[in-house]
């Protein structure tokens, strides 16, 4: 009852801005999670606010448990990093509040494992594959062996169940989450890959992922012994219903030529950070909405948590932070690592440190608020009053005013970045302050809401 109070106190106070004070709960996180969700699972209509807050708690907390998690993960020995435990990691880091766990992602794989072996069975009763039992970690010596499990493997997925390579709807952050291919059968090469090398793995084939520009790939060693020689190795395109192609000509996939590192076996922090990057991108190639910035949020976080010191994507996380008016002191945090990475950074780290100390210091000590009557002559071109809710046209997001200007009042450098002069009246219209459904604040123009 008393953690119950505590939290109710909690998020009646919490802006969504920052969880620094999240600590300050003093419970078990469990215990927390479960009154949280007692929140949630709440039939009080009347309670949407606590449950807006409850829900974005929740977010965070299991984001950070997830991220430790994945923290213990990469610090194991590069042979006892699955990359299906990586991508259920990843999955359930983008989509904290869905029901996906380790163990129903690899009891979905070891049901698909019965069908290839089911499958297999039909045409070689004695095929090895077959008594090995669940759980066992062996090799196929016999190319011939492992030939019949790639035959199986694909017949079960391509013709039996129908799974393909999502074409018509690439860039869609689902093709990326293990549980999503699972269920939709649709993925893109590396989430196809992922599915398609563990299952041969489990059957004694070992494949290798390999990082091909702008398409994911399998190799399948032809020599008895591990190879350098590019040439020795069959190359899977998962995206391509299990094609097997010669080292070349998996350049007319692409339609240029690359060298020969680009054939190489990667780790699966490399897989890892190839799959977040694709999220990452699709999340910079979104309309700004908030599913979009949510994206780019979530796999920021993750690429950063595997490759902590890249300071293109700390800059970028530094700046996604600043326009979204949050968390100022992790942005703080984030500058002082990239000065000390890359002192050349210093004209962007300076400025955005200027820039978000004001923003800590107005928190601090807020401006007394300017008292404005929509009556005024000054004010005749306001359209919306405070408390409205509105759509924004381009960004898609539903949002609530809280405040307006007759004019922008942000500093020219503003709006040179939101490239205001291309709007319809430019900065000459009035402005408003909303608060955006996933809990950040924004600045936008009058023509861009209806």
């Amino acid at each position: 009852m008393v953690i119950t109070l505590r939290l109710d106190r909690y998020i009646c106070t919490v802006l969504g801005d920052s969880f620094a004070e999240i600590e300050s709960l003093g419970a078990p996180e469990h215990f927390c999670e479960d009154e949280l969700l007692g929140i949630l699972n709440s039939d009080k209509r009347k309670c949407l606010t606590l449950k807006y807050y409850a829900k974005k708690i929740l977010y965070f907390l299991r984001q950070q448990n997830i991220l430790r998690n994945l923290r213990v993960f990469l610090e194991r020995p590069p042979e006892q990093q699955s990359a299906l435990e990586g991508a259920v990691l990843v999955d359930r880091y983008c989509n904290p509040l869905a029901d996906i766990t380790l163990e129903s992602i690899s009891a979905q794989i070891e049901e698909l494992t019965d069908k290839v072996k089911k499958y297999l069975r039909v045409k070689n009763a004695t095929h090895p594959s077959l008594r090995a039992s669940q759980g066992d970690c062996f090799v196929l010596e016999n190319l011939e062996f492992q030939s019949q499990v790639i035959c199986a493997l694909n017949a079960v997925l391509y013709d039996q169940l129908q799974y393909k390579g999502n074409e018509r709807d690439y860039y869609n952050p689902l093709n990326s989450y293990i549980h999503q291919v699972l269920l939709r059968r649709t993925g893109i090469p590396i989430s196809l890959s992922v599915l398609y090398m563990t299952l041969a793995r489990k059957l004694g084939v070992p494949l290798e992922p390999v990082n091909f520009p702008n398409h994911f790939l399998l190799r399948w060693c032809q020599n008895q012994r591990r190879s350098e020689d590019i040439y020795d190795y069959v190359y899977i395109d998962t995206f391509g219903k299990g094609k097997q192609l010669a080292a070349k000509e998996c350049e007319n996939l692409i339609r240029h030529q690359v060298g020969a590192d680009y054939y190489s076996a990667i780790s699966t922090s490399e897989l890892l950070l190839r799959m977040v990057g694709n999220l990452l991108n699709i999340g910079k190639r979104g309309e700004g909405n908030e599913k979009s910035y949510q994206l780019l949020r979530d796999s920021l976080d993750l690429y950063l948590t595997i490759n902590p010191d890249n300071v293109q994507y700390l800059l970028l996380q530094a700046r996604l932070y600043f326009h979204l008016g949050i968390w100022p002191e992790k942005v703080l945090d984030i500058l002082q690592h990239i000065q000390a990475l890359d002192p050349s950074q210093h004209g962007a780290v300076g400025y955005l440190v200027q820039h978000t100390l004001e923003h800590i210091q107005h928190k601090r000590h807020p401006v007394e608020l300017e008292v404005k009557k929509r009556s005024e002559p000054d004010h005749r071109d306001v359209l919306y009053s405070v408390g409205l809710i509105m759509k924004h046209k381009r960004s898609g997001y539903n949002c609530v005013i809280y405040g307006w200007d007759p004019k922008c009042t942000m500093s020219q450098e503003w709006i040179n970045t939101m490239r205001v002069h291309q709007l319809s009246k430019g900065a000459d219209q009035p402005f408003y302050n909303v608060l955006v459904q996933d809990g950040t604040c924004r600045y936008a123009a009058q023509g861009e809401f209806f």
